[in-house]
């Protein structure tokens, strides 16, 4: 008993003794809570992450919780142990050997910045992993709705919010920390904002323009247009212009703003490819063997099962000719080449009938 009594005033004495203004039960204390929250900081930073998961459990039922909690976890680990460190040292005294300046600022004045800046840093730095993982949602559905524009868009749009967050980060700092005014700096920001505005118009113009067309969404990656002079096949469309894959196999570039004030035709939204055809037949041939011969090019667009819809029809009748008019349908399915082919079968059909017929063309058939 004496021994316990002993043990016990001589800790006491031993924690209330004053080291650096604090006593050694402050410091302890202290020690305790930091280690404390270094010990569960995991525990609490993963349960943290599953409460936000589940917030887009709806939406993000086919992502991996774990690829989740391993983007944010870290950063919130360190705003954790940030916050509960600085708060806890914050209950202490500070030394006065500690008193002293370095140039002009006070050693409390540099310890005060460091940990502001640390503490914004750690939440800025938290906010950019939220901002991926938005993005990685979102570029998710866009992958499953097969919307390849719809993706360029969550790209640039995560790269931009993630600038805007970094620039947030660094007037924070600059006001907390090291308590600037900023409303001078955003004055000059503006006035630079002007400036460069005008000096990059014509950019502005193509940036602009990129965001109606992923929007408006006129055409997307892989649609066959015709715009201007040029037809092809779009490769890309960024930010400034559009990549397109010529008929010629020529790759040109067109800038964004003439692609929105253009008229652009998207060959690839067509319902159906179509072929008018005219036949000038020689006015020595008999009626009764130029209706039979109409009929026999009837049956040959018949007979072919990729032809849709067809029309043929004596529509003139001039003065050295007889015109026959036909054209045909196809589905927009069928590619260049089988559209090609087609062609070239229904037209040597038709030549051979009309040779075996011994029906007659003038030099101007088309």
């Amino acid at each position: 008993m004496w021994a316990y009594n002993f043990i016990f005033k001589n800790m006491k004495e031993i924690l209330n003794y004053i080291f650096c203004n604090n006593t050694i039960q402050s410091y302890l204390v202290v020690l305790g809570i930091i280690l404390f929250t270094f010990i569960i900081k995991r525990k609490i930073s993963k349960y943290t992450a599953g409460l936000i998961y589940r917030v887009f459990g709806d939406r993000t039922k086919k992502l991996k919780r774990q690829a989740f909690i391993d983007l944010v976890v870290h950063p919130l680990e360190l705003f954790l142990i940030l916050i509960v460190s600085f708060i806890a040292l914050d209950k202490l005294n500070f030394p006065e050997v500690l008193e002293f300046k370095v140039f002009r600022f006070t050693f409390r004045q540099i310890l005060d910045t460091i940990s502001t800046t640390l503490v914004i840093v750690s939440f800025i730095w938290l906010c950019l992993r939220s901002i991926d993982f938005i993005a990685f949602v979102l570029n998710e559905s866009a992958t499953q709705d097969q919307d390849i524009n719809e993706g360029q868009v969550i790209v640039f749009f995560k790269d931009f919010l993630k600038v805007i967050v970094g620039l947030i980060g660094v007037l924070m700092v600059l006001h907390f920390a090291f308590s600037r005014d900023i409303g001078n700096l955003f004055t000059g920001l503006s006035i630079v904002g002007a400036a460069i505005a005008l000096a990059t118009r014509e950019s502005l113009e193509n940036l602009i323009a990129s965001f109606i067309i992923f929007f408006d969404k006129p055409f997307k990656v892989g649609d066959m247009v015709k715009v201007q002079q040029f037809s092809g096949t779009i490769e890309k469309i960024g930010l400034r212009s559009t990549r397109i894959r010529t008929d010629l196999r020529t790759f040109i570039t067109v800038p964004n703003k003439q692609m929105v004030d253009s008229v652009v035709d998207n060959i690839s939204l067509r319902t159906e490819r179509r072929v008018f055809m005219q036949l000038n037949v020689s006015l020595q041939t008999p009626s009764e063997k130029l209706f039979q011969f109409v009929n026999e090019v009837k049956l040959i667009l018949q007979n072919h099962k990729e032809v849709i819809a067809f029309h043929v029809h004596l529509s003139d009748i001039a003065l050295f000719t007889n015109t026959i008019a036909y054209n045909f349908s196809t589905a927009p399915e069928i590619t260049l080449d089988e559209f090609n082919n087609l062609k070239e079968n229904i037209n040597i059909s038709i030549l051979k009938k009309a040779e075996t017929m011994q029906v007659e063309f003038t030099e101007r058939t088309t």
